[in-house]
């Protein structure tokens, strides 16, 4: 595709909505915030990326032009530059995180063959957290329909909070191999949150936490996660 047909399609239309999915999910409220607070000045911009230099502005399109001929998702690479422009980042920072945001969508997407885009995207946010990518493997195999998306937004968290990263790893992978379904990561993710609010170590909370089970299983496929919507 050319950069002028991309241009009037991606890039002509402001912001795409953020992940629906993870709208959702408690854990991700300040990121939603941002984008609600930070990013509508921008999405109202006919042309998001015009606050960009002229050498930083082509390099961003050339990543995304990359993702976009090896068949990765071109909106998270977007939603990263525009990110950076509303927080008034440098112009080089804005393409390097641009850049090192396509070669985490590289590295997700070979850890896990072809998911979706939101998933995709999450999977991103465990290995920038520090996650191995033999760990994200793990989670390849699943039930027909079954998403593991809320399980890597509070595993990246996790790990965010101070949970060592081995331990929230081995954490979320025992609950994703038990079936636990997206009401039961939301319902630890805030578990341990108000531990650690309260002052506890966060692997400790998070191994209390665990140790209190017993995992909420989906009865079946099609049914609503429970909980907070």
């Amino acid at each position: 595709m050319s950069r002028t047909s991309r241009r009037d399609g991606v890039l002509g239309v402001g912001v795409p909505h953020p992940h629906r999915r993870l709208a959702s999910i408690s854990l991700l409220g300040a990121a939603a915030l941002f984008l609600s607070s930070a990013l509508p000045a921008a999405a109202q911009d006919t042309d998001p990326l015009g606050k960009l230099d002229a050498r930083s502005r082509y390099q961003v399109e050339l990543t995304i032009d990359s993702a976009e001929s090896l068949g990765l998702p071109t909106r998270p690479l977007l939603l990263k530059a525009m990110e950076g422009i509303a927080k008034h980042a440098a112009n080089q920072d804005i393409v390097s995180k641009v850049k090192q945001k396509l070669a985490l969508l590289k590295t997700a997407r070979a850890a896990l063959v072809p998911v979706d885009e939101n998933e995709l995207d999450a999977a991103t946010a465990v290995l920038d957290a520090g996650a191995k990518p033999e760990q994200l493997s793990e989670f390849r195999v699943r039930q027909k329909g079954r998403s593991d998306l809320s399980a890597f937004s509070v595993w990246a968290d996790f790990i965010k909070r101070g949970v060592p990263k081995d331990e929230a790893f081995s954490a979320i992978n025992r609950l994703w191999r038990d079936g636990a379904d997206d009401g039961t990561f939301q319902s630890l993710w805030k578990n341990v949150q108000a531990d650690i609010l309260q002052g506890l170590n966060p692997g400790t909370a998070l191994q209390n936490r665990i140790r209190e089970g017993p995992v909420r299983v989906p009865a079946g496929p099609g049914k609503p996660p429970e909980g907070p919507q």
